[in-house]
């Protein structure tokens, strides 16, 4: 498999807390987003595509194996968020506030 983020997939993504990993995949949704709005939906696709492999790399992440449900349903709302129904009614607002805190944590944790 290729991946966007090799040097995440490689190794580095494990050394990360799952708190910096949310964060980190907070940030490709933001990309996402944005690019929707610009009405590029190539690039939107692409961030969107990135942030699935950040998700798969988080599942794949033995440390998480307690969490893998909720890990799962973020994928599953994203995905219907932006390739589906929109089943869950979720908007841009929603998925800016529900990273916003893991990115904020995570900048916490750096200081």
């Amino acid at each position: 498999m290729s991946y966007q983020h090799q040097s995440l997939a490689a190794g580095r993504w494990r050394s990360l807390s799952l708190v910096e990993q949310l964060a980190n995949i907070g940030s490709e949704v933001e990309r996402a987003i944005n690019w929707r709005q610009k009405g590029n939906p190539v690039y939107s696709r692409k961030a969107l595509e990135r942030t699935l492999e950040l998700i798969s790399l988080t599942i794949a992440d033995p440390r998480h194996r307690t969490r893998l449900k909720e890990i799962t349903r973020l994928r599953e709302v994203l995905l219907d968020y932006f390739l589906g129904e929109n089943l869950y009614q979720s908007n841009e607002h929603h998925w800016r506030k529900y990273f916003y805190a893991f990115g904020y944590a995570a900048r916490l944790r750096l200081k």
